[in-house]
C-alpha cells in the first residue's frame, strides 16, 4: 500500500545501495569542510544594500545568503532575481539562494541569468525534486535542498548523490530573528550520518536562530555552512560577530 511504501522510505539508516558507495566513497571520505558563515540579507538595511553587502565582504563572510519568499510557501514577500542581478555588480562572493517558493523551477532561468551561483529549493515545494535539481545543475549552478523543521530526513535521502548541500532550517521559515528549534541538532547529526555512511561530499547548512553559542551545537554536529542574519547584521562588531561563529 502507499502507506507502507512511505513508511519503508522514511526509515532513517536504510542501507545505502552499493553503487552510491562505488562511484562516491573516494569523493567524500576523509574530507574535512571548512566552517563557511553566509550572512542573511534578509537582515541587511535594505535601503543601502550595496554597502550592506561590502559590510560582510570586508568582515569576512564566505557567502551571501539569499532568502527569496513568495508569500505562498511562506507568509512574506522578500525580494527576486532582479535584485539578484544588481548586487551581483558589487561583490564576487558566493551567491547562496533560497528559493522559499512553491514551484520553484519557474524560477530556476531568471536566477542563473542574474548570477546565483547556487540554488536551493525546498523538498516540499517541488513535486519533482530530481528534475528540478538536474535542472539547475545543467543551468551551471550548484544545486541545494532545503527541509522544514518538521519535514523528515528521508524526504532528501534518494536525492542526496544528485545535490551540493542540503539546508536544514532550525527555525520556520518566513521571518528573521527568530528562536533556534534544538531539535535541529539531531537532525543535523543524523543527517552527517547518512551523508558519511554514503561516502559524499555534501555540505551541511542551517540556517535560524544561529548566533555564536548555537554555531558550537550545529558545528559538533556536522554543519558546515551557518547562515546568520540578525546576529551578524545587529552586531557592533562585524567581524568580530562572523569570526565567532567560527570559533
Amino acid at each position: 500500500s502507499a502507506s507502507l511504501v512511505g513508511s519503508e522510505m522514511c526509515i532513517r539508516d536504510r542501507i545505502v545501495p552499493d553503487y552510491f558507495r562505488r562511484n562516491k566513497i573516494q569523493k567524500g571520505k576523509g574530507r574535512k569542510k571548512m566552517i563557511k558563515v553566509a550572512p542573511s540579507i534578509l537582515s541587511a538595511d535594505f535601503a543601502y544594500l550595496a554597502d550592506e553587502i561590502k559590510k560582510i565582504e570586508t568582515a569576512g563572510a564566505d557567502w551571501v545568503h539569499i532568502d527569496v519568499m513568495d508569500g505562498a510557501f511562506v507568509p512574506n514577500l522578500t525580494f527576486g532575481a532582479p535584485v539578484v542581478k544588481n548586487i551581483r555588480k558589487v561583490t564576487d562572493l558566493f551567491f547562496d539562494c533560497h528559493l522559499m517558493v512553491n514551484n520553484p523551477e519557474q524560477y530556476i532561468d531568471d536566477f542563473a541569468d542574474a548570477g546565483a551561483d547556487m540554488v536551493v529549493v525546498h523538498a516540499e515545494a517541488t513535486k519533482h525534486l530530481h528534475r528540478c535539481v538536474q535542472y539547475i545543475k545543467n543551468k551551471g549552478m550548484q544545486a541545494g535542498v532545503a527541509l522544514n523543521p518538521a519535514s523528515p530526513l528521508c524526504l532528501v535521502e534518494e536525492i542526496l548523490p544528485d545535490v551540493d548541500m542540503v539546508l536544514l532550517m532550525s527555525v520556520n521559515p518566513g521571518f528573521g530573528g527568530q528562536s533556534f528549534i534544538e531539535t535541529t541538532v539531531p537532525k543535523i547529526a543524523r543527517l552527517r550520518k547518512m551523508i558519511n555512511d554514503a561516502g559524499l561530499n555534501i555540505e551541511i547548512q542551517v540556517d535560524g536562530g544561529i548566533n555564536d553559542k548555537t554555531s558550537k551545537l550545529v558545528r559538533e554536529a556536522g554543519a558546515t555552512v551557518l547562515v546568520a542574519g540578525s546576529y551578524v547584521y545587529g552586531a557592533a562588531d562585524t567581524k568580530a560577530a562572523i569570526a565567532s561563529l567560527k570559533a
